[in-house]
């Protein structure tokens, strides 16, 4: 959990307050300040969750994402793609987890070029032990009830949707062969 600010008064408002001032009304600013500030607030408690671990949320994001995988294992470009990150974060972090034992790596039969990341019977445990600990503690939303989280999701949808992170209408359909049953 980040250092608390005590601070005697919201920097944000006091800041949406002095922009409305010099530039006029501008609520997307309050609310990307915000978001960002509480993007800092989250990585910060989820990290610590994990950390006894040896993981960072990037790391246990990744972990996850290979359970869900029928055989435990997926190419690393598509763990990128799944994860919505740089190859290079993708490299970094599946080494990272190589060298903790939680994933192996080995060449893409299917693509000469490829690399298959594998879950280790260590980071299945490994996984379910930081999981059952982050949903502890409502992955750090517990301010909000379960109803609550649902419209945070359904209001960033559309800015995800904007940035064609995906199909508009598409849910889990076309998931690929990853696709838990």
């Amino acid at each position: 959990m980040p250092k608390p600010l005590s601070l005697p008064f919201d920097p944000i408002a006091r800041a949406d307050d002095l922009w409305k001032r010099r530039w006029g009304p501008a609520p997307s600013m309050a609310a990307i300040t915000s978001i960002m500030r509480a993007h800092q607030i989250l990585l910060a408690e989820v990290d610590a969750v994990v950390k006894p671990y040896g993981l960072t949320f990037a790391r246990y994001e990744a972990l996850v994402l290979l359970t869900f995988s029928k055989a435990g294992e997926l190419p690393m470009s598509k763990i990128g793609e799944r994860l919505m990150v740089h190859p290079t974060s993708v490299t970094n972090t599946v080494d990272r987890l190589v060298r903790s034992g939680l994933v192996t790596k080995r060449p893409n039969p299917n693509d000469g070029r490829g690399t298959l990341a594998s879950i280790t019977e260590e980071g299945r445990a490994v996984c379910d032990a930081a999981t059952r600990d982050l949903m502890a503690v409502d992955f750090g939303l517990g301010a909000y009830d379960d109803e609550e989280c649902e419209e945070i999701f359904a209001l960033l949808r559309p800015l995800r949707i904007a940035a064609r992170d995906f199909e508009g209408g598409a849910g889990f359909e076309g998931a690929g062969e990853d696709r838990p049953e």
